[in-house]
């Protein structure tokens, strides 16, 4: 038999196939399906529907940014930093120097307190309201009627 395979040439070159000869592994579940979503990105729809149900209510909260951080800092400089000794929730940067006013929710340890979605989403909306109530001089009873029945 004269039809010999030459032989492969061995190079730093990229794998198209594993070693049991099949191809790569692809993503295991399409964009659009929930197990493709990361915490954090379920996270951030939280907040996000929180916001939205407020809006409804309080137009004025479309001029603020809410933003979801893993941790608040521990110390340094900066609007958020934090030296209690509980750890915080939510945080509020006023609005100063042409930027909007922020309203942070910190991931991690609204995480750390719940067990299961239902209860991190109620979470989440009464830090949502705590913070909203605090940068606009309100009750959080007055932002949300529903705050505190749960």
């Amino acid at each position: 038999m004269d039809n010999r395979v030459p032989p492969r040439a061995a190079g730093p070159g990229p794998r198209r196939r594993d070693r049991h000869g099949r191809g790569m592994r692809g993503p295991i579940a399409p964009p659009q399906v929930p197990l493709a979503a990361s915490r954090a990105d379920v996270f951030a729809d939280l907040v996000q529907d929180s916001v939205e149900r407020l809006e409804r209510r309080w137009p004025q909260l479309a001029d603020i940014d809410f933003l979801v951080l893993e941790v608040p800092r521990l110390e340094g400089r900066g609007e958020l930093a934090w030296s209690d000794e509980a750890v915080p929730l939510g945080g509020v940067v006023p609005a100063r120097d042409g930027r909007r006013a922020r309203v942070v929710v910190y991931r991690r340890p609204v995480e750390i307190r719940t067990k299961g979605r239902d209860e991190r989403a109620a979470l989440v909306h009464e830090v949502v309201v705590e913070q909203v109530a605090e940068l606009l001089g309100l009750t959080p009873e007055t932002v949300d009627p529903r705050y505190g029945e749960d």
